[in-house]
């Protein structure tokens, strides 16, 4: 239940009420906009009627007047409007409406937040799919966090939510990766020198453990082999294995996907092939110098791209084309949602001018790309790129020993558009400035001062049994208002794509919390308003659990 828009919409209401039964000239008005003002020294919501009609009604400060002389405000969510600046009506809010809030958080509970009437619009969102020839990078844990946040996020707001990691377990990066194990392994049984490692391999000490566990389990069976058995069992042990320990570290981070997508499963099934000839047969590709190319510079892209070499081999952006064909073709997505770091803005764009082809069976669909900038990590101001414990580049799984999972989610769940600087110091304290530290102790704080009443016999009472208008402090009444804007967090976060939305309205939450709670004694009260402030701070509690548990994060009760 959004009480903001409900709010909103009695205001529009009430005006086009007031309007239509006074002396006002009749004619085709707009409804105007009905705003919440940033200050709300006059009034809690404001609508520029009077001032949209200027041209039909005449005068806006004698329009908004007139309407506001004949506006009905029993048992609706105002008290009373005035007239202000150039003709603004601005409107208070009743008790009736703080009353309605409180009571929405009691009776939806968990889902205070999701619409009443939910799309059920049929959402994928691919995150992370990071490289499996290697362990996963800072990068990825920020776009593990972004794409897990943004789908909850989706999901709250009413979307049939699916959560898939693409994994790139073909073609050349693959290939190189069965070199470069097989290089290793023979450097183990001949001497480093007496082998050759490929110039272009992958040169981490992940390949060298690779090749150590093949070796001590099958010694040098593999020694004289041919070179393509050799890579392709190289390749089936080492892959399997570095997806299960993606699969680990990412439960770790409490990161689970409905499905691995196999890159594999669309070369075998001649997916791939199809796709390429669809766009052949739609008149969308041309042959040059052996290479099937797609006129992606008609399509609005700034150049064109090739899907088959000359050799025969399919090109990454073919096997693009074809996964997204399964997901909306195959698969009957209404829209999808890949996330990607920034390095792939450039891709993004063409791509997307690819999607949006006339005859590619994606009408009605929806491809949209929230591409993430980069991270760096700090410590006391310095540039953090080496683990502690291993002394090489940080990994997901190196940061998860360093710092607490819920600080690693709450950090990296900032605004996906701006570079983050990831304070590693400053995540482990303890203390106010640590944001995640800051919404998590208001939890506790308020789950300690529950438990303390209950052991003196003082419940936390129902909705209903509370007299709101004792909650008439400006810290009171703020922080119900702020309780009231979390559904419309939620509509927002899910329509930019920005889950950051939640970290921002939690420490806002938080903080409101802090100030009533310091400026307005609960425990000692009289016995009525003891009981409405102890709802109150309940139900903050309740949405401020709802919202950590939303992005990943732990509410704990003691601190």
């Amino acid at each position: 239940m959004n009480m903001i828009e409900k709010a909103r919409q009695q205001v529009a209401e009430l005006v086009m009420e007031s309007y239509k039964a006074s002396s006002l000239p009749e004619a085709e008005v707009k409804t105007g906009a009905v705003e919440v003002p940033k200050d709300q020294s006059n009034g809690d919501y404001s609508t520029s009627f009077a001032m949209a009609n200027a041209k039909l009604l005449g005068n806006p400060r004698q329009t908004a007047q007139t309407v506001i002389d004949g506006l009905k405000l029993e048992d609706t969510y105002f008290t009373g409007a005035q007239s202000a600046g150039p003709g603004f009506i601005n409107f208070r809010l009743s008790d009736k409406w703080y009353a309605e809030v409180i009571n929405a958080v009691e009776d939806m509970g968990e889902k205070y937040g999701a619409p009443e009437n939910p799309s059920g619009e049929k959402v994928m969102v691919e995150f992370v799919s990071a490289n499996p020839t290697g362990p996963m990078t800072i990068g990825n844990a920020r776009g593990g966090v972004l794409g897990d946040a943004l789908a909850a996020v989706l999901d709250r707001y009413g979307c049939d939510v699916w959560r898939e990691f693409y994994v790139n377990d073909a073609g050349n990066q693959v290939d190189l990766f069965g070199r470069s194990i097989e290089a290793r392994y023979l450097q183990i049984i001949h001497g480093e020198d007496a082998v050759e490692f490929p110039d272009d391999g992958y040169h981490g000490d992940d390949i060298k453990a690779l090749a150590a566990m093949i070796y001590e389990k099958d010694g040098d069976k593999y020694a004289d082999m041919p070179e393509a058995d050799r890579r392709n069992a190289f390749i089936e042990f080492a892959l399997p294995h570095n997806i299960d320990l993606m699969k680990q570290h990412l439960q770790r981070y409490r990161i689970d996907f409905d499905r691995w997508f196999l890159e594999s499963s669309l070369h075998k099934s001649g997916y791939v092939k199809e796709t390429v000839d669809f766009l052949t047969a739609n008149g969308y590709t041309y042959e040059k110098d052996g290479a099937i190319w797609l006129k992606n510079t008609q399509l609005g892209a700034d150049k064109d791209e090739v899907l088959r070499r000359s050799n025969g081999f399919y090109t990454y952006y073919a096997v693009d084309i074809a996964y997204h064909r399964n997901k909306f073709v195959e698969r009957n997505f209404d829209r999808v949602i890949d996330v990607w770091g920034a390095d792939h803005h450039g891709h993004a764009i063409r791509f997307k001018a690819t999607m949006d082809a006339p005859n590619l069976g994606l009408e009605g669909r929806k491809l949209d790309f929230l591409i993430m900038q980069m991270v760096r990590l700090t410590r006391d101001g310095e540039t953090i790129k080496v683990s502690k414990r291993t002394g090489k580049a940080l990994t997901l799984n190196d940061l998860l020993d360093e710092i607490s999972v819920d600080a690693c989610r709450f950090f990296f769940n900032a605004k996906p558009d701006t570079h983050l600087e990831f304070d590693l110091g400053l995540a482990v304290r303890q203390d106010s400035e640590n944001p995640v530290y800051y919404v998590q102790y208001a939890h506790a704080r308020i789950c300690s001062l529950v438990a303390a009443l209950a052991a003196e016999g003082v419940r936390v009472p129902a909705a209903r049994d509370i007299d709101v208008s004792l909650l008439s402090t400006d810290a009171e009444r703020d922080l119900i208002k702020q309780l009231a804007q979390w559904p419309e967090e939620i509509r927002l976060a899910a329509r930019d794509y920005d889950p950051s939305r939640v970290n921002r309205y939690l420490i806002e939450l938080a903080s409101r919390f802090h100030h009533f709670y310091n400026s307005s004694r609960v425990k000692g009260s009289e016995e009525n308003l003891l009981k409405a402030r102890l709802k109150l701070s309940d139900s903050v509690r309740a949405v401020i659990k709802n919202g950590l548990e939303l992005i990943g994060v732990s509410a704990p009760e003691s601190m």
